[in-house]
């Protein structure tokens, strides 16, 4: 995984990225894995305002948005990064968590479908494939959506003609380089934003 937030990586990026500056990088994230075209996105205040009281070895993902699609449906989307232990249980957790977050917004919202997207520095499923989608049915919902990224199952095969796909999944495992950086300008960006936060970090 990229040495730049492998430490407790969804603290080091919920910090990064949990900001109106950089909803541009979470969209393309998000349209990017999920092969969806995002015409308005918004930040849940849930993550940031239970991160100011809660222990930092509690983990609540690196993002909580709103998207808003072309075809004017509403998603709730959850980014997270997981460990090796008790992987299910985290992600049915997460999921929990980011769909009753809802109930938690004042702006009188209606409750929309939840999906996760769940990064993994270690193989969990059975499928040889790298990027899976779990469904399952659900009474309260049509369908519980939960998309799993395990990094060690990709490799690059063409470095020449990557695909964005490709480029975002590199730089999460940390095998990329300047071409990649300078080809896709939100990677470049999140690859900015973290080099400034670990020069300015400070134990807390």
């Amino acid at each position: 995984m990229n040495r730049k937030f492998i430490s407790k990586s969804n603290r080091v990026l919920r910090k990064v990225l949990n900001s109106e500056q950089n909803l541009d990088i979470i969209q393309d994230i998000i349209e990017t894995f999920l092969k969806i075209k995002i015409q308005e996105i918004k930040l849940n205040p849930y993550l940031q305002i239970k991160s100011n009281y809660l222990p930092s070895e509690e983990n609540f993902g690196i993002a909580d948005v709103r998207i808003k699609l072309q075809n004017r449906e509403e998603l709730n989307v959850g980014i997270q990064f997981i460990d090796g232990y008790f992987a299910q249980n985290k992600m049915l957790l997460y999921y929990a968590q980011i769909h009753s977050n809802q109930l938690e917004y004042e702006d009188n919202r209606t409750i929309a479908k939840t999906i996760t997207i769940n990064i993994l520095d270690f193989n969990y499923l059975k499928s040889d494939q790298y990027f899976n989608k779990i469904v399952i049915p659900s009474k309260s919902e049509k369908q519980i959506e939960l998309y799993v990224l395990e990094l060690p199952k990709f490799n690059l095969e063409n470095n020449q003609t990557i695909k964005k796909y490709e480029a975002w999944i590199s730089y999460l495992c940390g095998n990329y380089d300047e071409k990649i950086l300078e080809k896709f300008d939100k990677i470049k960006k999140l690859d900015n934003l973290l080099e400034t936060y670990w020069r300015n970090e400070t134990m807390d």
